[in-house]
This record gives structure tokens, sequence and C-alpha cells, in this order.
């Protein structure tokens, strides 16, 4: 198991008392940052900043939750000059030192993360917006929702990578870990119920840009920092993935939390479910020896599950990428977490091979993976016909 000592930042009383905070005295100034991005008041929105930052020694005194919602704050405010077109650190640079401060006091990157514009932003009308769009709040709470289920995931997931497929506890982990991930397709579903690729294009990702800070590149806090890619890890990213993937991984590691990203170091240490499961079947060369055993086929049916479940969420988020960067309408080659539509593409591929070798394990299969068709955005701008759907599958 992951080591207890280190703090759990995910936990649901933290998430809460973080949210309520306010240490920089900055609800006021966040909601009007709105106002000063519509307007593009480059010069208030430095103003605004210069004052909401604390110094040192008032940052010594900060418990760790108040570390976060400073964090938070501040970086409302850095993404928004990157939008604007101002690279925020060397307009303001009083604000570098207490960046890095408050990263080391989390142990985090020194800037804010998803976690902080999502779960640890508040709701309600203290909630931090850059444009205060019904679609932007859509799109918060579309990843606010995903982690308590994901975090009880990752925390089946660390069992998980020490149960050998022959113990009977093996199948209904797996299933423990579907139910929560189903959460990830509920989010992807209220994305494409509210929020049009127009908007998350042209308006809204441009305030996840990196930023410098002490001569290191960050990213914005963007959804792609949501670490589904760890539960491929575990299930058959760490020995069954491809370079691009890889480097996708490891460039996404520093903005998980440290207790994930203690099971990634860890995880990857090992052999990935899928690989147990087929050397518990015999090997690649589909020996029937373990077909026999009623254990060993709920667990390959469990998994099926599981990866057909990251299919139809990754097969719904790749139509709305498709969407939002065709050359037409992107303002940027990549998204936001750094990974091209290829890329995205590519994952799936990966996904329903590793699935394949599970299912070729199974006497009857009954739950197979769907084959990704483009998935009809939300709004106006739809530009693929309107289908029915089921499970990201046209019917």
């Amino acid at each position: 198991m992951a080591n207890a000592a280190i703090t759990d930042l995910s936990s649901l009383a933290r998430i809460e008392n973080v949210r309520l905070l306010d240490p920089l005295n900055a609800d006021s100034a966040c909601f009007r940052l709105r106002t000063m991005n519509t307007q593009t008041d480059v010069s208030a929105i430095v103003g605004a900043l210069r004052a909401l930052i604390p110094g040192l020694d008032e940052v010594a005194t900060y418990s760790l939750d108040e570390c976060l919602s400073a964090m938070r704050d501040l970086g409302m405010f850095l993404g928004s000059l990157k939008r604007h077109g101002v690279e925020p650190l060397p307009v303001v640079p009083e604000v570098t030192a207490v960046l890095e401060e408050l990263g080391r006091r989390t142990d985090m990157v020194p800037r804010d993360t998803v976690h902080h514009y999502t779960t640890w932003n508040p709701v309600g009308h203290r909630q931090r917006m850059y444009t205060g769009d019904p679609q932007e709040r859509f799109l918060q709470e579309s990843v606010r929702m995903v982690f308590p289920d994901l975090r009880t995931g990752l925390n089946t997931c660390d069992v998980l990578a020490d149960t050998a497929p022959t113990d009977p506890e093996f199948a209904p982990l797996l299933d423990e870990l579907n139910v929560r991930l189903h959460a990830m397709v509920d989010s992807i579903d209220l994305v494409l119920r509210h929020v049009s690729p127009v908007f998350f294009a042209r308006v809204l990702r441009p305030y996840f840009e990196e930023i410098t800070v002490s001569g290191r590149e960050l990213l914005g806090p963007a959804a792609a920092q949501v670490p589904l890619w760890l539960v491929d890890q575990v299930i058959w990213a760490t020995d069954r993935s491809e370079p691009g993937y890889d480097e996708f991984i490891r460039h996404s590691v520093p903005y998980s939390l440290p207790r994930w990203r203690s099971y990634y170091t860890r995880w990857s240490e090992g052999r990935s479910v899928v690989s147990r499961l087929v050397d518990a079947y015999g090997g690649l060369d589909g020996a029937t020896t373990g077909r026999e055993s009623p254990v060993l086929r709920r667990g390959a049916e469990a998994l099926a599950r599981v990866l057909r479940t990251v299919v139809v969420f990754r097969g719904r988020h790749l139509g709305i990428a498709r969407q939002a960067y065709q050359a037409d309408l992107r303002l940027y080659p990549v998204g936001s977490g750094g990974a091209s539509v290829d890329l995205l593409r590519q994952i799936i591929d990966l996904t329903r091979q590793n699935a394949g070798l599970v299912q070729a394990r199974r006497p009857n299969p009954s739950t197979e993976v769907p084959t990704i068709r483009p998935t009809a955005p939300a709004g106006p701008d739809r530009r693929i016909p309107q289908q029915r759907w089921r499970d990201g599958v046209a019917l």
C-alpha cells in the first residue's frame, strides 16, 4: 500500500474546508475578475493581483488548507493575464517567491492545477470563474463531480495492484472500480449537453495556457490533469503502452496530488492487471488452462467491463476534442493538457487492444468494447449529423 504518511489532499473534509477559506480576502477581486477579462483590462488584473499577494512571513502562518486556497485565487489572475497575451511573472515578479513557497508547502507544482480550479473552488456566489458564463460553470462541475468517485477508484486500484487474478476478490475489486468510473461517463455527458465546442475552443481554452515560473513551463488547470491515465497505468499502461502515451503520462504526473503521484511510482514498478490476467490464463498463446477456473472467468468479465467503460468515456471525449480542435475553429494545435487529437485516438486504440486480449480469454463474451463514433456536441455548433447514440456508438 502507499505510504500512509503522505498527506491526503483529496479527503472530503479537506475539500470542504479549502472551499470555505479565503486567506487573501479575494472574494471581491475574484468576482470582479470576470468583468476585467470581458473588458481585456490587463492593468486592472495586474493591480488586483498585486493587491492580493501575501508576504512570505504571512504565508508562513498559513495552514495547509489556506495554502491551497491562496494558490487557487492567485492562479485565477495568472491564467487571466496569460489569456490576454501577458506572461504574468515578468510583470508581477513579486508573486514568484510566494508561488514557490505555496508549492513547497503543499508538495505540488508552484501554480494552480485542475484541483484548485474545480474541487477546491467554492460553489455558488463565491465560485471563482474566468468568464462567469454558465458553460464555464458546467465545465467546472463536470470535473468536480468526478473526484469523489475517482478518489475511491484509485484507492481500489492500489489494492488491485497487489491482488492476483486467482484471488476471489479480484473480480469484485474490478466491479467496484467500474462503478466509480461511470462518474467519468456522467461528467462527459454533462459537457456534451451544456458546453459547446466553440465556447471551449474560442473562449475558455486560452485561460489554460502554460506560464513560466522560475524557468519552468507549467500548464494551466486543464481537465486533462484528471488522472484517468493513472487508472490506465495500473490496468494496462505500465507494460502495454507506447512511447507517446508514456511521455504524456510522465508529463502529467507532477500536476497530480502527492498520494496519487506515489501510486504512479509504485504501480510503475509492477506488472499491469491485463498482463497478470493473461499470464494466469497461460500466456499470449491463448492456452485454455485458465478457462476452467470460475474465478479467472469472473475476473476477465469484470476487467472487460472496466475497459469498456473507459472506451465509452474516451470515445465521447474524442468526439468533443475533434470538434474543438478542428482546423477552422481551434486557436491551439493541442489540448490544454498537452495531448493532441491523434494521441487521444491512439489511447483508445491501445485500450481496445488490451480489451481484445481479455476478451479472447472469455468463453462467451457478453460485454463487447464498442466501436467509437463521433459523439454529437452540445449547442448550436454541431457539425456532426444528428443521430441516436448509446455508449458512444451510432444506432
